[in-house]
């Protein structure tokens, strides 16, 4: 990951942007590659402070740090009002995770072996809380439709339609955080020992930085940059994107999902290429989980705190659809245990199948 350092050149480069006023693209652009770096060194603390202070700690610096880039984005947007994007950009990181990172990390470790293995009843847990969180996310959408057919019929007011659905992606963000949490315990607790294999391999990785005092330093310095590069980053977002000829969904599901996870993305491929799938497998999963049943929630409550009214977790069709075949090819990679280069491609299509279809979103 040490090349991801030669990228803080963009940092300042960012920062000169906007001073100088070059352009919203041009800005856009280098706060983009500025985030990746930071990103990657969070990470790097994160996982060094979760190897020194054992495993319960550790999950809860995860929890904390392990999304922390795509949690600030949002929040700098959710600030801005700008709904849409950061619904987006929660949908990109799942479908990004599951079949972009799985997809190279499978496709990278198998060029040279004939399978890779892991261990079946992790994945198939992952993949299960997963899905439920997948059926979380569902709910509102469904809701909608039933709701508007309702109000077409006069039986329920526009107005008394939207705050029901605030009212149930509240009260849906709160299953989904206590899911997250059980989860935790899932994996931290009572059934340790299907990760064990998971946690003995990634240590030696961490050892990178030389003290928890250092990654401390580290996770303050770097979230204060993030937040300063997503200020940038949000700020230039919708007249970069009209420019670009992107639409503003198409840039959170791609982009902003894409630049959030790139310290993730090498982190998986890295150990896939070592032949470490379970730890690979582990961080495509864990990081949807994340999203899902931790970060979207999150942002959901957070959104009650900010003047431009609180979100709602009505995702739009195809995005649902997006996330739901994302889950199901999951399930599919998961069921026998091993992987090969091929199941690794095909991932990709998918995830490009995806992207082609929400480049050309209206």
């Amino acid at each position: 990951m040490r090349w991801l350092l030669l990228l803080l050149v963009f940092v300042p480069l960012a920062a000169a942007g906007e001073w100088l006023r070059l352009g919203p693209v041009t800005t856009f652009l280098f706060a983009c590659l500025a985030i990746v770096p930071l990103a990657g060194l969070m990470g790097e603390a994160t996982e060094h402070l979760a190897a020194r202070l054992g495993a319960g700690i550790g999950g809860l610096l995860n929890a904390t740090f392990g999304n922390a880039a795509e949690l600030i984005i949002a929040v700098v947007a959710l600030r801005r009002g700008l709904f849409e994007v950061v619904k987006a950009s929660l949908t990109g990181s799942i479908i990004g995770n599951v079949l972009l990172v799985l997809g190279l990390s499978i496709l990278a470790g198998g060029l040279r072996r004939e399978r890779q293995t892991f261990d079946r009843s992790a994945a198939a847990a992952g993949a299960t809380l997963l899905s439920l969180a997948a059926i979380g996310l569902l709910v509102p959408a469904m809701f909608h439709l039933v709701a508007e057919d309702a109000v077409h019929g006069t039986t329920l007011t526009r107005a008394r339609e939207i705050v029901i659905e605030r009212s149930l992606s509240w009260q849906i963000s709160i299953v989904l955080l206590v899911m997250y949490v059980l989860s935790l315990i899932f994996s931290l607790r009572t059934h340790r020992h299907l990760y064990v294999g998971q946690e003995t391999s990634s240590a030696p990785e961490t050892e990178t930085i030389a003290s928890p005092g250092r990654a401390v330093v580290t996770l303050l310095v770097g979230t204060a940059f993030v937040a300063w590069m997503s200020e940038l980053l949000v700020g230039t977002v919708e007249e970069a994107a009209a420019r670009l000829g992107f639409t503003e969904v198409f840039v959170g599901v791609i982009v902003v999902a894409v630049i959030g996870n790139a310290a993730e993305h090498s982190t998986a491929v890295l150990m896939a290429i070592k032949n470490k799938m379970d730890l690979a497998l582990n961080i495509a999963i864990g990081s949807s989980l994340q999203i899902a049943l931790f970060v979207a929630p999150v942002l959901v409550l957070f959104s009650y705190r900010i003047g431009h009214g609180p979100m709602d977790l009505r995702f739009s069709t195809f995005e649902v659809l997006a996330v739901l075949i994302a889950v199901a090819v999951l399930n599919l990679v998961a069921q026998d245990g091993e992987t090969n280069w091929l199941e690794g491609a095909l991932l990709l299509a998918v995830y490009l199948l995806l992207a082609l279809a929400f480049y050309f979103l209206p």
